[in-house]
């Protein structure tokens, strides 16, 4: 694996040496929260506060990179001075309140993909190296400072930067208005800078936040701080706004694209590399990538920033030559952390989600059917009792088995497992390869199947033909689906489905049929259908599903979720989809599929409303709809949503 990190036993003072020479970059690492501060800079940086990270949004702009905290990175330790009374009880500074901070401004304008690997890929990385990022980034800034040197904006800086032994809750950032001054950027040098004073009115997101106190922390800086802390404030003429949204820009690229290891390996193109997270930023974004799943990678990458950060603060403390409980603890903090590199690389690679986020890891080979031909009934049961084979005729083939696994284990096509009430685990449903049924005996609820924290899917049928019947199963852990058809056919019969993270999934050229049954508490959409996916659903209850996206409402996936091009087929027939998050039925087509019509029709009909583009896209989708009942969905019965997506 590819070195992620300094030796976790490099002496201190050449630790230190090296850092010095990046420190000049650090700057520019901003991250999205405190978990993803960069490390090599924290020898000479305060502690971050913690803040919430904000979730992927392009497309409705829930997130902006202006509303991230920005971190002051100190080179050496900042004296800070108490906002509350000193024991004598006097004011250390003038208690006049600032006033209100000025809105910012925020770029209404959303990017493509196509728009991003061309800004970010062509004009700015071009043909440079991971090393030459920052000075690629700082140089795209530099073109556009020209146009105008001086403009008011908002300098925003940790809080523990101005404050100690203050309750400010959560208070992610703090807020001074400032008048700022480019002159100094002239030399190019990084981290890039700008000088800046307190402007007038004198204006804070604090208001008995002293001036005088703000004065002597920028004095302490020579009145210069990194050019993204600095926010243009709105109705600065077209030039400031240019210049805000450059930055914007700038600070997409350390908080979406920029990785710690990227300056520490060689890569032979790095605008290559920017590309695929580009497409993995958009997977996200429309949904191509589910979003437990987006959320479980959002997580690794934190996990794996933190501990970075705790190995580099761990060498820090390391005074001469290390001892050896010292060394042992260095390269187990190495260790954790370079597996967390290595998993992310993986994620990451393309190649490893060309049929999705759910193409499987690990292959299991189809058996077929016996040489012998004959058919065998597989009971999972503690104790078979000659009551549990009544029903069943005189040549019937019986194996029993103490565990729902073993019973898969030794199936092949044709068999039948047969499982009596209780609760069971079994790894091998997360890879179902021949054409087996599996019912549960007496009542569904008795008969539970917990899904194995190890495995990212739950069930997933590859087989021709599957059948689950008359059960319930419950997903703990697991995050990719409870139920993915990655091909052939699926029949669930009078199951319950208990979902934690996604529903079910069939993705594209594989097949669904679902009679009687309930599907509740998806994260994402209760059933999604992937693009020339078929499915027939009958006498199902589909509910409160989406919750995780209960915040977006934009773009919630409701309680069925359907991704067109190629367009797939569903048949609905008596079910009841009811208090979802979102439309009952949502339809997901890309920005351009009706694009050219459009550009015609407007010109002598001029805007055309959501319920015309719906109608054109259920005319194209082989869709029957027919005696169901759709209520108390958030957003209606049949919505369309119109988004950009690439397929991998």
């Amino acid at each position: 694996m590819a070195t992620c990190a300094p030796d976790p036993l490099f002496p201190l003072e050449d630790f230190h040496d090296e850092t010095a020479q990046k420190a000049s970059k650090e700057h520019f690492k901003i991250p999205v929260s405190s978990e993803m501060a960069h490390e090599k800079a924290q020898s000479h940086t305060s502690t971050i506060p913690n803040s919430e990270v904000p979730s992927y949004n392009d497309g409705s702009t829930l997130f902006s990179a202006a509303d991230a905290p920005q971190i002051v990175r100190n080179k050496v330790p900042m004296r800070r001075k108490l906002l509350a009374p000193n024991p004598d009880s006097e004011e250390p500074f003038d208690a006049k309140e600032a006033q209100v901070l000025p809105q910012i401004f925020i770029s209404n304008k959303t990017y493509t993909y196509d728009e991003r690997v061309a800004l970010f890929c062509d004009h700015i990385i071009g043909q440079c190296s991971a090393e030459d990022a920052d000075e690629a980034i700082s140089f795209y800034i530099i073109e556009k400072l020209a146009s105008k040197r001086s403009w008011t904006a908002v300098w925003k800086t940790s809080p523990e930067v101005l404050l100690v032994n203050c309750d400010i809750g959560d208070l992610p950032f703090v807020g001074v208005l400032v008048d700022v001054n480019c002159t100094p950027c002239e030399g190019k040098s990084l981290p890039l800078r700008v000088s800046i004073s307190v402007a007038e009115p004198y204006s804070s997101n604090i208001a008995n936040l002293p001036r005088e106190l703000v004065e002597d922390v920028l004095r302490e800086h020579d009145y210069s701080v990194p050019i993204l802390d600095v926010y243009p404030i709105q109705g600065m003429g077209a030039d400031v706004d240019n210049i805000a949204e450059y930055l914007e820009h700038a600070r997409f690229f350390y908080d979406f694209l920029w990785r710690d290891w990227d300056d520490e390996e060689e890569c032979d193109e790095y605008a290559g590399l920017i590309e695929k997270r580009i497409q993995l930023y958009y997977d996200i974004q429309d949904g191509t990538i589910p979003g437990p799943i987006s959320e479980r990678y959002r997580k690794t990458l934190e996990e794996y920033r933190s501990k970075r950060l705790d190995l580099t603060k761990f060498q820090t403390k390391i005074r001469g030559e290390a001892l050896p409980g010292e060394a042992v603890e260095c390269w187990k903090k190495y260790y954790e952390m370079s597996m967390l590199c290595g998993l992310l690389k993986f994620w990451e690679d393309l190649r490893l989600r060309s049929h999705g986020p759910f193409y499987p890891r690990i292959y299991k080979r189809r058996k077929g059917q016996r040489t012998s031909g004959r058919i065998v009934t597989h009971i999972v049961a503690q104790i078979m009792t000659t009551d549990m084979i009544k029903n069943f005729s005189a040549d019937t083939l019986i194996q029993q088995h103490d565990s729902l696994s073993a019973a898969l284990d030794s199936c092949f096509s044709g068999d039948t497992v047969v499982v009596f009430p209780g609760e069971y685990h079994a790894v091998a449903l997360a890879s179902l390869t021949d054409d087996i049924t599996i019912k549960g005996e007496g009542e569904r609820k008795e008969v539970l199947f917990y899904s194995d924290p190890s495995h990212d899917n739950f069930v997933a049928s590859k087989a021709s033909k599957v059948m689950l019947m008359n059960l319930t199963l419950v997903q703990h852990g697991t995050c990719d689906g409870i139920v993915v058809v990655e091909s052939g056919q699926l029949t669930l019969d009078n199951c319950v489905l208990k979902c934690q993270g996604t529903g079910v999934c069939v993705l594209t050229g594989a097949s669904l049929v679902m009679k009687n049954c309930e599907i509740s508490g998806a994260k994402g959409a209760g059933v999604e259908l992937y693009p020339g996916s078929i499915a027939e659903l009958h006498r199902n209850e589909i509910h409160h599903c989406s919750n995780q996206l209960a915040k977006d409402s934009k773009g919630s996936q409701g309680g069925i979720n359907l991704k067109v091009l190629p367009q797939p087929q569903l048949k609905l027939t008596d079910n009841h989809i009811h208090d979802n998050h979102g439309y009952g039925v949502t339809i997901l087509v890309p920005d351009n599929l009706y694009k050219a019509s459009e550009d015609l029709e407007q010109t002598a009909s001029g805007d055309k409303n959501e319920t015309d583009y719906l109608s054109k896209a259920l005319q194209k989708l082989s869709l029957e709809i027919t005696t169901n009942k759709l209520e108390s969905n958030t957003k209606g019965d049949i919505g369309l949503l119109r988004k950009m997506w690439v397929n991998s």
